[in-house]
């Protein structure tokens, strides 16, 4: 396969030029002005930015048990329409990803797929906080990390010693943090307020700095939090930090218009917290964009506000997102916004699949920074977004992964 006429962006190695590439038995081959050979695929990327594939360390593809939202195939598909090569699978599934049976056949069955999908296992077993997981037997049977997202570790002792074992592997664990006692209602900011998030954010971070081991804190949405975070890091606490597209684009003004289709956990909150983010993430506060993407059916977000479940689908607009509210306005470079949206998430897994250069692993999404779309239907089994009609800018022309086209668009 030869992509030419691209404008290749890497920020690893600090590419940024207009020139030709060469993909062999799923392998970066060549970098430079090349000619086509007889019988070779070729993909015109005039007009288009050509980057290490998207790797998302943060969605819910609800398989096993919950499969009529989603499941592997169809959260691939929705990963590879929204150029993700790699995601990470949080493990909160039914039955939770808490030994090494239910995580092999998750593994298993997504090897069969044409994106790469890594498993997180939980911290607890059954998710309840209260007994570890086996780290150990987890990390042997493939879990790339450690979490309990979507539920908050409230004893203490407890998440040191998770963070002393997690370390002991060199593995990540990522943290929900919103302590239950702040919250009345879930999913909106007047009844779930930010020192819920900020409370454990401190607790965390500083855990994380007397036991030495890495973590991410998910999805933040408070200004507080990123204060808390940029503190951390100047202490030298190895601390990564997420921030979702909803967080740095929506309000919880939001809910106004969109109901549920705009309550998450953690909730959108002021515009005061929303530029904080911004903030945070062009100093390099927050180091990741993730989507947190989290399908449920139309059914149950039709529900009463109080009954319906959180959380949105993001894979299919992330990226077109991070270039609408980050590039477009000036916070962020494009060569930034491939940073948080590759390099530094594959640094926390240790990924290796962040990179466009000779015998890397070709894995990249072609992409038209200026080209608009508006997405009305989507790949996903669900539909539960607040941007469907949205116009946003950015459109994925190829998802290109063990160097074969995962996805090309119409």
């Amino acid at each position: 396969m030869l992509i030419q006429h691209g404008t290749i962006i890497s920020p690893k190695n600090q590419l940024e030029l207009s020139t030709d590439v060469r993909i062999e038995n799923g392998l970066i081959t060549q970098i430079g002005a090349l000619t086509p050979q007889e019988g070779e695929t070729v993909i015109d990327a005039t007009g288009c930015i050509v980057a290490p594939g998207l790797i998302d360390v943060h969605v819910h593809f609800r398989d096993p048990g919950q499969t009529y939202k989603e499941d592997l195939h169809t959260g691939a598909c929705a990963a590879a329409a929204g150029g993700f090569t790699s995601v990470v699978c949080m493990a909160n599934t039914r039955p939770a990803v808490d030994c090494p049976e239910v995580l092999e056949d998750i593994l298993t069955r997504a090897s069969q797929e044409k994106i790469r999908i890594f498993q997180a296992a939980s911290v607890t077993k059954g998710l309840a906080g209260k007994e570890l997981t086996d780290f150990e037997a987890l990390a042997k049977a493939g879990a790339c990390g450690f979490t309990d997202d979507g539920i908050p570790l409230l004893d203490e002792k407890l998440t040191a010693l998770a963070m002393e074992k997690a370390r002991a592997l060199n593995l990540p664990l990522s943290f929900h943090e919103e302590h239950p006692a702040f919250i009345t209602q879930s999913g909106a900011h007047a009844t779930a307020p930010a020192v819920a998030e900020d409370l454990l954010v401190a607790r965390d971070c500083m855990l994380a700095l007397h036991t030495g081991a890495v973590i991410s804190i998910q999805h933040i949405s408070s200004k507080n939090s990123v204060a808390l975070l940029r503190t951390a890091k100047a202490l030298g606490a190895h601390v990564y930090a997420e921030a979702t597209p909803h967080h740095f684009s929506l309000t919880e003004e939001a809910l106004k218009e969109h109901g549920t289709l705009a309550k998450m956990n953690p909730p959108l909150r002021t515009e005061e917290d929303r530029r904080a983010i911004i903030e945070g993430l062009r100093d390099g506060t927050i180091d990741m964009i993730v989507t947190d993407h989290a399908p449920h059916s139309t059914k149950e977000k039709a529900r009463p506000f109080d009954q319906a479940p959180s959380g949105i689908i993001g894979l299919e607009t992330s990226l077109a997102l991070g270039i609408t509210n980050l590039v477009r306005p000036g916070h962020l470079t494009m060569q930034q916004l491939m940073e948080k949206m590759s390099v530094h998430p594959a640094e926390l897994y240790h990924l290796p699949y962040d990179t466009i250069s000779e015998g890397a692993a070709a894995d990249l999404v072609i992409f038209n920074p200026d080209e608009r779309i508006c997405l009305k239907t989507w790949h996903s089994r669900s539909c539960n977004s607040p941007f469907t009609g949205t116009e946003l800018y950015g459109a994925i022309k190829y998802t290109i992964c063990r160097g074969e086209i995962a996805y090309q668009s119409c």
